[in-house]
């Protein structure tokens, strides 16, 4: 009887050894799908949060735009304003600081 039961005794360890080979083959595949899946959510994540940032990104940089070009207008307006008062009273000015320049009035120190 004993080569009986450690014949059948190794005959269950052996179908043991085969289910857990089967069960191993299974869960590898399982993990491997559940990393693929996981990836794929990701992506799809990443993607959304990208086109969601493009978005934001155009709605909030037009307003950039807009004040560039008032910004602009603002000192294109102010340069005119001032090449017109350099036109106007520029020869008075340099005719005054040459004035000062050469008419040096000497006093002593205290």
């Amino acid at each position: 009887m004993s080569a009986q039961n450690s014949a059948g005794i190794q005959t269950l360890l052996d179908a043991e050894r085969e289910a857990q080979k089967i069960v191993q083959k299974d869960r590898t595949k399982r993990v491997k799908d559940a990393r693929n899946e996981a990836q794929k959510e990701i992506d799809d994540y990443k993607k959304e949060k990208e086109e969601e940032f493009k978005k934001f990104e155009k709605e909030h940089s037009s307003g950039n735009k807009k004040a560039e070009e008032d910004a602009n207008k603002e000192t294109d307006a102010k340069i005119a304003e001032i090449k017109q008062i350099g036109s106007k009273s520029g020869s008075t000015v340099v005719d005054q600081l040459l004035a000062a320049v050469t008419n040096v009035k000497a006093e002593p120190l205290r």
